[in-house]
């Protein structure tokens, strides 16, 4: 497995005002990704001059505000293997899911740490 990105994302159900935060702080938006098949979402992916990333992730559903590390890998099923392996464990509320162009699990750290395992799915 090759992690291929390594970021920060912040899941909440207003992104407005994340986004605005991270735009005073030298950020802009890349792109947004929104999608409605398991869980209604919107990805705002954006990036600084220095190349940092940070996701804010708009989930309705959502009652608070969460953090998360969101590693992209280039084997999803091999990530999984491998985090399970160390004891984590799929994030209550947050099925694995794949859309067009992803496939994506948030799983929990024995120390309650939320990582984003994501792979993207080449067309």
């Amino acid at each position: 497995m090759k992690i291929t990105t390594f970021n920060p994302s912040i899941i909440t159900n207003d992104a407005e005002p994340v986004i605005q935060l991270f735009k005073e702080l030298g950020f802009e938006q890349t792109h947004n990704k929104a999608e409605n098949n398991d869980v209604e979402f919107s990805a705002h992916r954006m990036k600084n001059e220095g190349g940092f990333h940070v996701d804010v992730v708009e989930v309705p559903a959502v009652k608070q505000t969460y953090t998360a590390i969101r590693i992209n890998v280039d084997n999803y099923e091999e990530a999984i293997e491998f985090f399970m392996s160390k004891g984590f464990r799929e994030a209550r509320g947050f099925a694995p899911s794949t859309t067009k162009s992803s496939k994506y699990a948030y799983l929990v750290s024995p120390t309650g740490v939320i990582y984003d395992i994501c792979q993207h799915i080449k067309k």
